[in-house]
């Protein structure tokens, strides 16, 4: 038996029109063509589908009862179709990203509403990690693409955009720090540090910063997330230095931050992704909207 799709969406346009003429017009072929295509399925079906007369045509008993099953069959197809050239063309799927929890608080959420405004069909999954973690994701291609913090020099990965996030340090309302009038490593010697661990960008680049102006800082109180930094300086057990972009930061009223006047204490924000690895469609256009984000500001 040879069948076709054509045929068969031949078959379904008629009976559901009632009409060769207007099904050969709705399919944009020739009358002679739509009669051929369905003469060609009765005799691959062995049956007659249609009573046609000089001024009408019906469906026969057999027809009625094909014409359920072909036309889910033809609508299920143009529905798969049409998925998969939305999801080609970039309209809908899921990306897969891991970011550092600084960009997945303070950078993610605004790119991705912005962005599914133009693409609904668009989902995320989102790993907020260390910086650590993050390139051993991408590398292990369970995500995407990464944000991570500091020079992503991993051999695996492409960097597909940098941007600059500086460091300031965070302290009570009332503290001694509000009144200086420059922020300089040498004066924040004088107070207990609260560090990040060390196996977090923003720790790196503290460490860097301090070294480059001859330092060596001493954590009086290490901790592993940002929230819990902040909240050790709304105790008054030292202060902090984090980015900029911290959003924790916002959390505590009574908490102020300034700019630390010195080269060094900026950290690096990297998207990347796996090396030689091409994009999804719809990955890549998310990637181009962070593009245009950062150029923004």
């Amino acid at each position: 038996m040879d069948l076709n799709l054509r045929q068969i969406r031949a078959f379904v346009t008629v009976a559901r029109l009632g009409s060769f003429t207007r099904a050969a017009a709705l399919l944009h072929v020739a009358q002679p063509t739509l009669t051929v295509q369905i003469r060609k399925l009765e005799e691959g079906l062995g049956v007659r589908l249609f009573d046609r007369t000089s001024r009408s045509v019906a469906l026969t008993q057999t027809g009625r009862d094909l014409l359920p099953v072909l036309g889910r069959l033809v609508q299920d197809l143009d529905g798969v179709v049409a998925e998969v050239r939305n999801h080609g063309a970039g309209y809908q799927g899921l990306v897969r990203v891991a970011a550092l929890p600084t960009a997945a608080a303070a950078l993610l959420p605004k790119a991705i509403a912005s962005f599914r405004v133009a693409y609904p069909g668009a989902d995320f999954r989102i790993r907020d990690v260390i910086a650590r973690r993050v390139l051993g994701l991408v590398e292990a291609e369970e995500v995407d693409i990464g944000v991570t913090g500091g020079p992503a020099n991993a051999a695996d990965v492409d960097v597909l955009l940098t941007i600059e996030d500086r460091m300031h340090v965070v302290f009570p309302q009332v503290h001694a720090l509000a009144e200086a009038q420059l922020v300089t490593p040498d004066l924040l010697m004088r107070y207990p540090l609260i560090m990040m661990d060390p196996d977090t960008s923003v720790r790196a680049v503290v460490e860097a910063g301090f070294h480059a102006a001859g330092l060596i800082p001493r954590p009086a109180v290490e901790v592993t997330y940002m929230m819990t930094a902040v909240g050790m300086v709304q105790a008054g057990l030292g202060i902090a230095i984090l980015p900029s972009s911290a959003k924790e930061i916002d959390a505590y009223p009574a908490i102020r931050s300034r700019r630390i006047e010195a080269a060094g204490f900026e950290r690096q924000i990297s998207l990347v992704k796996k090396g030689g690895r091409t994009l999804s469609p719809l990955t890549a256009l998310f990637v181009g909207h962070l593009r245009e984000m950062a150029a923004d500001k």
